[in-house]
């Protein structure tokens, strides 16, 4: 009796249920015009009050239950240029999604129609609706941010909004900023059968191109394979980017594919690639030409939970040969955490060398190496405990040989040669590390004081590390990301070597990365000894304007050998190894040390005693103070001694009594 009086009620239920569906549905379709119409004035009315702009519709009525067709679309910012206009637009409306409030549409038919992003003299047409958020939508939700359900459901909206069937036909999508103008007319897009195909006429400065996208789409179970690439099979140009950050870039073909998106355990996945062909860039940041990667593929996992957002290591990212399999990891769940995992697995030397870009590592271009090696990279940054960074860089070889050099022959440390530096690009003059050139200084003629001086200002473990030193990188991490910039660098002696003996001063990414990897080859390869490496550093480096070599150094300011130096010069010439050309600025207008210059040297030297570098013998009648007497006192601003103050003879007062009487 129980369970048929049930089965009656949830009859009755199901019953009512549907007679509200009819009804709501037959209500629906009396006021169905009506209702478009207030809805298509609230949005007048939001657009008006929240983003001073005018929204019209010229036309609009319902066809059937569920189409929709609208002529004559405009969103005008008030006292700017239009941002959005279409003639004509039909499409229809899931009426079951509509009820619960998740709008879905069936098909889409739009055609003649633009939008434009303009930025002149008189602002931006889109800043309005761009505005932040208000100090109520900020306020932190106390059950925290859930990622996961955020991004579902905004993904889940956007896909929505993707209809199952669709044609586009003559759109424009028109940038212009500050007369810099790019244009994407969209000829014809055609949807059907999740069966996707556009063409896209690109115009801009030097740029007029027809683009293709063709392939799957699958709105509705969140699946897509789409292939990018120029109609007549030349390379794709990216417009605007060289006109505003002077960054030329392009590609063959872009191919893209997200395979799913599910929501389960209250974790949302993301699984799908990217791969790019031919990819080109050029930006006097990254290298003096330009940068090719032949092909490059992402295979992507992000799991976003409710407090972290993350790239989970199954991923995978290649390049040409090299794989590496990377884990990001943004959490909030007590600390605000970054964490990074990078790791090669074991592969061939020759595979990696051939594998990188080209012209980002020319002097690695016609090296050749036998062996293998695997990486290993963890980074971990707490923001609320900065000092417990986690930074670890591991790298193990199996049989690793550099077997041919590239343009850096770094066997070449190891002979006499000429070398020559170069400043603001332009090639100095030759400095033979042979005992022809007078001021060549081998290890034993330089004052071991000038030795122990540098090294603590420059590098104090130059004989203990390979190369790099974590801690240093470390501190450095921590002070560039409180300062949001690169202010602080970590560099060490070989690192310095590396960069004056084998690559150029230019200030761009190509030059870094090579200097990483040869340092390491010269390091971890015994390619030349450490008292061969500072010998050839103490003999090259500048040490003022047009001043190189430690030999040429002591003439310049003392007069003197590098052996007669003494304790004060030494750590003095130290002082001066970061900003060589500027020594001057260290004197007053009597030749003598300024106050800060002191201060500075005296606590180099107290360091080296406290370190047992230089004994309290050592310091006797060293006062901190230098007496340059070289070519380099002509650079200093020294005031002319007057011959009459401090006169007590009367000569000064003859000799202006003197004038009177002649004048």
């Amino acid at each position: 009796m129980r369970k048929n009086r049930i089965k009656k009620i949830a009859l009755w239920a199901i019953g009512i249920i549907v007679v509200l569906i009819i009804v709501s549905g037959v209500l629906f379709f009396a006021f169905r015009n009506s209702i478009l119409q207030k809805a298509i004035t609230k949005v007048s009315g939001k657009m008006n009050t929240e983003y001073n702009s005018t929204f019209t519709v010229k036309e609009a009525s319902f066809h059937g239950l569920s189409g929709i067709e609208m002529k004559e679309i405009v969103l005008a910012p008030k006292n700017a240029d239009t941002l959005l206009s279409v003639k004509e637009l039909k499409t229809s409306i899931n009426l079951m999604h509509l009820l619960t409030g998740d709008i879905q549409l069936g098909i889409l038919e739009m055609k003649n129609g633009f939008i434009q992003l303009v930025k002149n003299e008189n602002g931006k047409n889109f800043d309005a609706f761009l505005k932040k958020k208000n100090k109520d939508e900020e306020e932190d939700n106390t059950d925290g941010p859930d990622y996961a359900s955020r991004a579902y459901r905004l993904l889940n909206k956007a896909l929505n909004l993707v209809p199952t069937d669709m044609v586009l036909t003559n759109l424009n999508l028109r940038l212009d900023d500050m007369g810099r103008k790019v244009t994407l007319h969209l000829k014809e897009l055609k949807l059907a059968d999740k069966q996707l195909e556009s063409t896209i006429g690109v115009t801009a400065k030097d740029i007029a191109q027809n683009w293709k996208v063709k392939g799957f789409a699958d709105p509705r179970n969140k699946q897509a394979d789409l292939d990018f690439f120029n109609t007549d099979g030349t390379q794709i140009q990216i417009p605007y980017l060289n006109e505003r950050y002077g960054l030329t870039s392009g590609f063959d073909a872009i191919h893209l594919n997200l395979d799913d998106i599910d929501m389960s355990l209250g974790k949302l996945h993301i699984d799908g690639y990217a791969s790019i062909k031919n990819f080109m860039i050029n930006h006097k940041r990254i290298a003096n030409q330009d940068v090719i990667i032949d092909n490059a593929r992402f295979d992507y996992r992000f799991l976003l939970g409710s407090d972290f957002i993350a790239l989970d290591s199954t991923s995978t990212m290649q390049l040409n040969k090299i794989k590496v399999h990377p884990f990001l990891k943004y959490s909030v769940e007590e600390d605000t955490i970054y964490e990074m995992k990078a790791r090669i697995p074991k592969m061939a030397a020759q595979d990696f060398i051939v594998s990188l870009p080209k012209g980002l590592f020319t002097n690695f271009e016609g090296m050749e190496a036998e062996g293998s090696f695997s990486y290993n990279l963890d980074f971990l940054y707490n923001k609320n405990k900065p000092k417990e960074l986690v930074f670890d860089s591991s790298l193990k070889k199996d049989g690793f040989k550099i077997i041919k050099y590239g343009a850096a022959d770094l066997a070449k440390l190891n002979t006499a040669f000429t070398y020559r530096a170069i400043d603001n690009g332009r090639i100095q003059r030759a400095i033979p590390l042979t005992v022809d050139n007078p001021y060549y200084t081998p290890m034993e003629q330089i004052s071991p004081f000038l030795r122990k001086a540098v090294l603590t200002c420059e590098d104090p473990s130059f004989f203990s590390h390979s190369g790099f030193i974590n801690e240093a990188f470390k501190q450095s991490i921590i002070k560039n990301i409180k300062t949001r910039k690169f202010s602080r660098g970590a560099s060490t002696i070989s690192m310095q070597l590396v960069k004056n003996v084998f690559l150029t001063r230019e200030k761009t990414l190509s030059r870094k990365l090579e200097e990483i990897l040869l340092v390491y080859i010269l390091e971890n390869n015994r390619i030349a000894s450490k008292e061969r490496m500072l010998e050839v550093y103490f003999n090259i480096i500048e040490w003022g304007p047009d001043v190189y070599g430690i030999g040429e150094a002591s003439s310049y300011y003392f007069q003197k050998s590098p052996s007669q130096l003494t304790l004060d010069e030494c750590i003095y010439l130290a002082s001066i190894i970061p900003r060589p050309k500027g020594f001057m600025w260290q004197f007053n207008d009597e030749g003598k040390l300024k106050p800060f210059a002191v201060k500075h040297n005296d606590y180099i030297k107290k360091l080296m005693l406290r370190r047992g570098l230089v004994t309290a013998e050592d310091t006797i009648a060293q006062t901190g103070q230098i007496d340059v007497t070289g070519r380099a006192r002509s650079r200093i601003k020294i005031k002319e001694a007057n011959p009459f103050e401090n006169d007590t003879t009367g000569v000064k007062d003859f000799f202006m009594n003197l004038s009177k009487e002649i004048f």
